[in-house]
């Protein structure tokens, strides 16, 4: 099956699983008391500043669940968009274990501005009022766009200005950092973000992520939150000999600016076909387009991908560390002959 629905789809990157298998060597202290471990939080302060405090654990949900816990206090709230993964696709996951309100926000392209942030922080010590405390954005967003570095330090400076935290749910900050050409520090650290959600799975692990907070201060106590919410892994030198192999060097980089490359290509490809429009800008490794449902439904008997809206009759196409130009260009083909097969019908 070539997918193009996600790119938790795409298996785990080589060097990864090698990774893996250099590590199921002997016995090995449990719960990150082993070689593996230290190891990977070196790693990841060294791409994100000595001061950071690195915890492992095993999926993105969690990950973001974390961060957001070591920020606030139950009867605080998090601003993010209305079209957030924390707000659409963790299950209620955040509300249900933080027991925290979600104010979500609507947007025209699933970024948060301080104007739009700026609106939602009222009630400032009224015990009848859920309190803001976190501004959550996704790097890069549901809608494949992207915050350009400015724009990111401008939430962090009026978050901080207001007594709030800025919260990255870095599922592809890689893919982020690709396009902006930056390292994980300056997009990140070096803008103001008190947490980050830093995804490795879509990025050619086989299943690793970590919580990442800039502050010690935010950290005192995640030990035992991460115990209570069952994240913390007892071999856990297989999920770090992963974050290891990712940033040892510069694997990391060299998957996400491939997929964002492919996804370029594909939008380029499509873009003359009949019937095809893409109405996202393509910024990173996602590309959004509207087709007749009848095409779509043809071409998802060939090649996987999801309906984004029913009503519009978009559609997301995703690319990965393994979606190689053959990939790109049989599928923009079968695009392009599904689409003129039906003007011609």
């Amino acid at each position: 099956m070539t997918a193009f629905a996600s790119d938790n789809y795409a298996p785990a990157h080589p060097d990864v699983l090698a990774a893996v298998v250099a590590a199921n060597e002997g016995h090995a202290g449990s719960y990150g008391a082993d070689p593996w471990t230290a190891r990977a939080v070196e790693r990841l302060r060294g791409h994100l500043g000595a001061q950071a405090e690195v915890f492992l654990v095993f999926n993105g949900t969690a990950a973001n669940v974390l961060c957001i816990q070591a920020l606030l206090r139950p009867y605080e709230a998090v601003i993010c968009a209305e079209s957030a993964h924390i707000a659409v696709d963790e299950g209620g996951a955040p509300e249900r274990i933080l027991g925290s309100k979600l104010i979500a926000v609507p947007t025209p392209d699933g970024k948060l501005t301080p104007e739009l942030v700026e609106q939602r922080i009222v009630r400032l010590g009224d015990e009848h009022a859920v309190q803001p405390k976190v501004v959550s954005i996704a790097q890069t967003t549901e809608l494949g766009t992207r915050y350009e570095l400015d724009e990111v330090r401008a939430l962090a400076d009026l978050a901080h200005a207001r007594g709030l935290l800025l919260h990255v749910d870095g599922a592809r900050i890689a893919n982020a950092a690709a396009a902006l050409g930056a390292d994980l520090r300056e997009a990140t650290a070096d803008l103001g973000v008190d947490a980050l959600s830093l995804g490795a799975t879509k990025n050619g692990a086989l299943g690793a992520e970590a919580v990442v907070l800039f502050d010690p201060a935010h950290a005192v106590g995640f030990p035992w939150w991460r115990k209570q919410t069952m994240q913390l892994a007892s071999k856990m030198r297989y999920a770090a000999a992963q974050l290891d192999a990712l940033f040892a060097g510069d694997l990391w980089l060299r998957n996400a600016a491939h997929a964002n490359a492919m996804a370029q290509r594909l939008a380029a490809a499509v873009a003359d076909a009949p019937g095809v429009r893409i109405v996202r800008p393509v910024q990173a490794n996602a590309v959004f387009a509207v087709l007749a449902p009848e095409v779509t439904e043809r071409l998802q008997g060939r090649f996987a991908f999801y309906v984004w809206d029913e009503a519009t009759g978009e559609v997301r196409w995703m690319c990965s560390w393994d979606t190689t130009e053959a990939d790109v260009d049989a599928f923009a083909a079968a695009v392009a002959e599904e689409a003129a097969g039906l003007a011609r019908r």
